[in-house]
């Protein structure tokens, strides 16, 4: 069975998306589309802008959206997948390309997701770190044992590797911590804020609005959804766990578990870069792995 997984932040890069643009008409009248929604020209940014230019939350989030959802597009036939699931922000690639929801909707959501949690991040000196070869249970232990700050685990990527998320005097107690526990390593990461953790509940406050008043509609596939790793057609819960996301943990390595559980056994990536093909071969290295850019 065939699984489609989509991309979160982090994997953009400079000419992410031209190549569809310049040689697919469908592919640029969507991609213009998009820069009358979002009110700029984000493409201008994609094709040509610095790495900082494309770091920026508003850019990357919309960016990485736009190439996996678009690229899902001119997959014609071969886009039949048996299920699907998206890294974060990718899940809302994931919703679109399996139609639960409209391209116009999902690029509306993304770029309101994108801009409130830029804006919760300038709220609280916060940031989040990359934690390596430490059991789950151990890393959870620590950022438990944090007192005065907030400190939680927020992604789980594949087996011994798990990125914490919180205010930065907590990031730096448990990187102390976590390093002298026998990390190999505690690397604070080059991002805005603190992305799902209790700090970006403002986000979620402002997302949430968004969403209930979205149409949305049961999937082509069962969307295995970040927040409990389940399959769901359900728009209801969709919405809901779409709402509960931008709070609580990426569970991509039980995503992954479950789909294979579920009689997975090659996937497929859409979008920019090649980071989830990686860690899916971490958590399974029988399945079989691939990426379209």
């Amino acid at each position: 069975m065939r699984a489609f997984v989509f991309p979160g932040q982090g994997a953009q890069f400079t000419g992410m998306g031209k190549d569809l643009y310049d040689q697919n008409p469908l592919c640029r009248k969507l991609f213009e589309q998009a820069n009358d929604i979002l009110g700029f020209r984000i493409t201008d940014l994609m094709f040509d802008g610095t790495d900082e230019d494309l770091k920026q939350t508003k850019v990357t989030q919309p960016a990485i959206f736009l190439h996996s959802v678009i690229l899902a597009g001119t997959q014609g036939d071969d886009f039949r997948p048996d299920m699907a699931a998206g890294h974060s922000l990718g899940e809302f690639s994931a919703l679109v390309a399996a139609q639960a929801l409209s391209f116009e909707d999902g690029l509306r959501l993304v770029a309101k997701r994108a801009n409130a949690m830029q804006k919760a991040c300038e709220k609280t000196p916060s940031t989040m770190a990359a934690v390596l070869s430490l059991p789950d249970e151990e890393v959870e232990r620590i950022c438990a044992g944090i007192t005065g700050e907030i400190v939680v685990c927020a992604n789980y990527n594949c087996p011994g590797q798990i990125v914490i998320s919180g205010t930065e005097a907590g990031i730096d107690a448990a990187c102390e911590q976590l390093l002298a526990a026998g990390a190999k390593r505690a690397m604070k990461l080059k991002v805005g804020g603190a992305f799902h953790s209790p700090l970006m509940e403002p986000a979620r406050v402002e997302l949430e609005d968004a969403i209930c008043s979205t149409a949305f509609h049961a999937p082509a596939c069962p969307v295995y959804q970040n927040v409990d790793a389940r399959a769901t057609v359900e728009p209801e819960v969709i919405k809901a766990n779409l709402i509960a996301q931008l709070t609580s943990p990426v569970r991509w390595t039980q995503c992954v578990q479950n789909m294979i559980a579920d009689g997975a056994d090659h996937f497929i990536e859409l979008g920019p870069g090649a980071v989830l093909q990686g860690l899916i071969k971490k958590i399974d290295g029988s399945v079989q792995t691939e990426g379209k850019q």
